[in-house]
């Protein structure tokens, strides 16, 4: 007689609209097959914790469709190879990846359905080097998980962003300011780009096209005498050519440095050179709250139920993902193979906005 399969899910990694309704999928599929699920909470730290991994069912998820956040909780600093712990009063830096693994052993589990970015998808393929079963389901705002051409959250976030952007450039246009709104977007400007063009903003800076404040400050002076405002999107890690990106926080050895703060400095630069009075704002974590739009939703319940078909096959290993249009599956090494997704120069989207007007900054 075939034994009842056993699964787990967890999210890892910054909150994202959509995670609720890939854990919905995931537990509803399973459901389906007659399998038993676990939530793990907190990403892979459930498994070390105490009462971290707990039994899921399709009455748990009923309503969680359309939740923003996680119901199992995330972490954004979890490397299970490299966690912080504190010990008689010491702190010290521990790899906990045997104890998962044994975790996994004692609970029996045929497969962990890991939801994340590329440093928890990361985590996964490491940890699935050891023998842990794990497939992969990609999420994040910033769209920059290689292997798919969208991520759970980034539909969101973008329209969230572009609300927030069409309500502040009727103060840019009443009082005749530059407004620079700073938007996520740590080394890829998806979010900043889809939602400044969206928006309608005129200037977007991004991480991947470097500016130069000579071609920004002759852009707004043609602007003052026609549109008379200008509403300019920038990515959080966008900088000026020879320049770096500006960090609030520097970081340490396990805490990567924390980008904010580049909307402030492009005001104040344009401000003392056109003379044209300029504010900023960060949207923030704005970004990444609020229940997720249908777009998400649908990619959310596409991807999870993908992910139990993939057990299903015994395709552990995996990253289910869509390209070219279409909801495909790939080894789960090819986020440690292929670098982060960045956009290009011939981007169609980047070659929408160049062709409507938009200022990247780039010189030359």
């Amino acid at each position: 007689m075939t034994r009842t399969k056993r699964i787990a899910v967890l999210t890892g990694g910054g909150d994202a609209p959509g995670l609720n309704a890939a854990i919905y999928a995931v537990v509803r599929a399973a459901a389906q097959r007659g399998w038993q699920v676990f939530g793990v909470r907190n990403g892979f730290d459930g498994f070390w914790e105490e009462n971290g991994v707990f039994p899921l069912d399709p009455a748990a998820v009923d309503r969680i469709l359309n939740q923003g956040g996680t119901i199992l909780g995330t972490i954004n600093r979890g490397d299970p190879f490299r966690v912080r712990v504190f010990r008689e009063g010491q702190e010290t830096v521990v790899d906990v990846t045997a104890t998962i693994l044994e975790r996994v052993r004692t609970l029996n589990l045929d497969a962990v359905v890991v939801i994340g970015g590329d440093g928890t998808l990361r985590a996964a393929w490491e940890l699935y080097q050891q023998g842990f079963p794990a497939v992969g389901v990609p999420k994040t705002i910033d769209n920059d998980v290689p292997g798919t051409e969208q991520t759970i959250g980034f539909a969101t976030a973008v329209e969230t962003a572009c609300q927030a952007l069409d309500r502040v450039q009727t103060t840019a246009a009443a009082l005749r300011r530059i407004l620079v709104v700073e938007l996520m977007g740590r080394h890829a400007g998806f979010l900043a780009l889809h939602a400044g063009l969206a928006g309608g903003a005129d200037v977007i800076l991004l991480p991947e096209f470097p500016f130069d404040y000579q071609v920004l400050a002759r852009h707004l002076e043609q602007m003052r005498r026609g549109r008379g405002f200008s509403l300019i999107a920038a990515a959080e890690g966008a900088h000026p050519q020879g320049g770096q990106p500006v960090y609030w926080t520097q970081g340490d050895e396990l805490t990567a440095p924390r980008l904010g703060g580049i909307a402030r400095v492009v005001a104040q630069e344009l401000e003392q050179r056109t003379g044209i009075e300029a504010r900023w704002m960060v949207l923030g974590y704005l970004q990444r709250g609020g229940a997720p739009n249908a777009t998400d939703r649908l990619l959310a319940l596409r991807f999870g139920t993908l992910a139990v078909e993939m057990i299903e096959q015994g395709r552990l290993g995996t990253l289910v993902g869509l390209r070219q249009g279409r909801f495909q599956v790939m080894p789960l090494g090819v986020v440690h193979q292929e670098p982060p997704r960045r956009l290009s120069p011939d981007d169609p989207m980047v070659q929408t906005a160049r062709r409507l007007g938009v200022v990247f900054g780039e010189a030359g």
